[in-house]
């Protein structure tokens, strides 16, 4: 399996939490839904979207782009890396108006909509970018023995960084996010 297609599956679960996210945000205030909706959802971005998937692109994929030829400044390395840094506010504004919102202050439901909003519309269009313009582009430049590398490295990432079975947490996270939003 290359690379990119790891960084693709784990799209797709970063793509129904966006889509669960995204639902339980239209229905604030009037959802059955509370903050703590919000800061599990703020926890799996942090965790899998940002800890796990943007550590691989960011610590491995990128750098052996770069290593290939692909420039960062100027480039689509450093749109996504940008783009990285943006997800991040945006999710740790939303975290801490969940947070102010669980400590009994509803005017922080505004900025919980807004920041979750704001990270939705970004990530979507963001992995529309990896998967039809990155990605392939990783693929034609990195060398089929680099590809290898870079899986093995993040494979090593998973065991040594992020822990055995960080990816069945997360996934089961997202599991529960669409239950609560689907119930």
């Amino acid at each position: 399996m290359k690379a990119t297609e790891v960084l693709m599956e784990e799209h797709e679960v970063i793509l129904r939490v966006l889509t669960t996210l995204e639902k339980a945000l239209s229905n604030v205030p009037d959802g059955k839904l509370g903050p703590n909706f919000f800061l599990n959802a703020a926890d799996f971005i942090k965790n899998f979207a940002d800890g796990c998937h943007h550590a691989k692109e960011e610590g491995v994929l990128f750098v052996e782009m770069e290593a290939s030829g692909v420039p960062v400044k100027g480039g689509p390395i450093g749109v996504m890396l940008a783009e990285h840094e943006q997800g991040r506010q945006y999710t740790r504004l939303m975290r801490e108006a969940a947070e102010t919102w669980q400590a009994g202050d509803t005017s922080a439901i505004e900025t919980v909509k807004v920041n979750g909003m704001g990270y939705v519309a970004l990530l979507r269009q963001h992995i529309q970018k990896e998967n039809n313009i990155l990605f392939p582009m990783a693929d034609r430049v990195v060398s089929t023995e680099k590809q290898s590398v870079i899986w093995e490295k993040f494979e090593q990432m998973e065991r040594e960084e992020t822990g055995e079975g960080v990816h069945e947490k997360y996934e089961a996270l997202a599991e529960k996010l669409e239950r609560e939003v689907n119930t």
